[in-house]
This record gives structure tokens, C-alpha cells and sequence, in this order.
């Protein structure tokens, strides 16, 4: 399955880019959602990101690997790949674009293809679920990337 959720931002594409770090990271955790931060190293290629979902015995690990990154003067992203997924995951890929607009504003493009270990229909269950989560992260990235925040008050 694919999820495409698109955002247009208040500032540059290089300085979103530049602040797609650990602080962003956890303000785009959904707040129902019980969430460890256990590595965080950035958005470049060979950095990995390890998070626990849940608490106690019914917690999963999910780890994933940044597998490319790119830069041109059209657009900055970054790809992760889920190395350790949760139960209902069987795999899992998430592309961040952020376009250049040429006005001093970007787009964030959240491009997530994901399979289940159940198979198309289980997929298609659990899309809603999935496309909530990162359509919450709207309101986050334009909060976030506002032209109203300093990058110096992160």
C-alpha cells in the first residue's frame, strides 16, 4: 500500500531540511501513541532511528535504516527502510521529500509504502490507521516551520 500526504511550509527547503531532527521527530509523535525514542541519528544515509512502541511486555521495537538521501536545487529527501517492525508491519518505506517551491517555501511529502505480514486485505485495514498518524503531521510541520519561529528557538 502507498500513502502520499503532502504539506507546504513557511520556510526554505535546506533550513526544513536542516531541521529534520531529533526535536522534530518527537513533536510529530502522535499523542496517543506511547513512544520511546531509543537512537536517533539524523536524516543522512547510514543513520538509524530506533523507536519502542507501547509499554512493558506488549511493547515493539521498531528500528529503521536511512537508506538514501539526495540533494538537488529542486528538492532534499531522505529514505527509510524498517530493518525491525512492529507485528502488524511486515515491511516498510517512507520517502521525505521536501520540494523547493522557489518562494522561500517548501513542500514536505510524506511517500510511505508499507505491507502487512496478513496480506492486501489486512493492508487495506489498516490504512485509515496509518494515514491519520501522518496526516496529524500537518498541523506539526506547519507549527514547526512557521516563518513567525526562529530556527534559533527550536
Amino acid at each position: 500500500m502507498r500513502i502520499i500526504i503532502k504539506t507546504q511550509v513557511e520556510q526554505d527547503y535546506q533550513t526544513v531540511f536542516s531541521r529534520f531532527d531529533k526535536d522534530l521527530f518527537l513533536a510529530l509523535k502522535p499523542p496517543f501513541l506511547p513512544l520511546t525514542l531509543r537512537q536517533f541519528d539524523g536524516s543522512m544515509k547510514g543513520d538509524e532511528v530506533k523507536i519502542r512502541l507501547g509499554k512493558g511486555f506488549l511493547s515493539q521495537d521498531w528500528d529503521a535504516l536511512i537508506i538514501d538521501q539526495k540533494e538537488t536545487e529542486d528538492e532534499i529527501y531522505f529514505i527509510d527502510k524498517g530493518t525491525k517492525l512492529p507485528f502488524f508491519l511486515k515491511t516498510w518505506q517512507h520517502k521525505h521529500r521536501i520540494i523547493n517551491l522557489k518562494s522561500q517555501n517548501s513542500e514536505i511529502i510524506d511517500d510511505i509504502r508499507y505491507t502487512t505480514p496478513l496480506g492486501k486485505m489486512m493492508d487495506i485495514i489498516f490504512y485509515p490507521i496509518l494515514y491519520i498518524q501522518f496526516w496529524m503531521r500537518k498541523p506539526v510541520y506547519k507549527r514547526y516551520f512557521s516563518k513567525n519561529k526562529s530556527i534559533v528557538n527550536k
